[in-house]
């Protein structure tokens, strides 16, 4: 299922280094970048070559400019990037996301306490991506895709011009992990009702909200279903996240 909601290029900066007991952003987006800046070639044999669920997803799902295997899809996916305000896009990805050492941390402590809280809780391969602002987070198996260009500020000039004050508010740095993990969890903890109504998809989404409020430490998400869920949660202690998620308890 899929959810939509960055010589040798090979070499990895600090930020990138393995680790075993963390989540860590594979730079998709600066290859990406490469390839869409400056057309080098080898930029896009190592995004077919490293990356080929990310190139595939990327072409056909979130841009939806044709399939990967079409003789002239990389014409299409640099004409598509060759508009000034896409090009400045890019530049700005860059600039703004050039060190992601604290959003690689702050993913690592979330997903261990989501672990600590599911066990069984499988950890996602994720890849910082650029868009067309469409998509925030694709979520494809176990990859989990993070658009950067969904998170420049709420007072990046092309979000003022075309998204409400709301929107704006959650286009930002810090929105990028409590994202992350709802959509994940999303895709795991699907709401088990056949012809669900808005009341039951708002109180399971407060329910996966409630979880990332906790396993982040922040109250990121504040609303009356998130607030339902707390108190059911502090009134049945017994429940485990899991069950929770999975609708034993509703």
């Amino acid at each position: 299922m899929l959810i939509c909601v960055g010589c040798e290029w090979h070499l990895k900066s600090n930020e990138e280094t393995s680790n075993d007991n963390g989540v860590t952003i594979e730079r998709y987006d600066r290859i990406e970048s490469l390839y869409l800046t400056t057309g080098d070639y080898s930029a896009l044999l190592q995004m077919n070559k490293s990356y080929p669920m990310q190139t595939r997803t990327l072409i056909e799902d979130v841009l939806r400019i044709g399939k990967v295997n079409e003789p002239d899809i990389n014409i299409k996916f640099l004409k598509f990037f060759g508009d000034s305000i896409l090009q400045q896009l890019i530049n700005d990805v860059q600039e703004q996301y050039a060190n992601i050492d604290d959003i690689n941390k702050e993913m690592t402590d979330a997903f261990h306490h989501l672990r600590e809280a599911i066990p069984s809780l499988e950890m996602p391969q994720v890849y910082s991506q650029i868009g067309s602002f469409d998509q925030s987070i694709i979520v494809g198996g176990n990859y989990l895709g993070i658009s950067l260009d969904k998170y420049l500020g709420a007072d990046y000039p092309f979000y003022v011009e075309h998204y409400s004050e709301g929107q704006r508010r959650l286009m930002t740095r810090s929105m990028i992990i409590p994202d992350c993990l709802s959509f994940y969890l999303l895709s795991i903890y699907p709401l088990k009702v056949k012809e669900p109504t808005q009341e039951q998809r708002n109180h399971h989404m407060g329910k996966i909200q409630w979880v990332v409020n906790q396993v982040t430490d922040r109250h990121v998400f504040d609303n009356s279903h998130v607030d339902d869920v707390d108190s059911m949660m502090k009134r049945h202690k017994d429940i485990s996240v899991e069950q929770l998620l999975n609708d034993t308890y509703y």
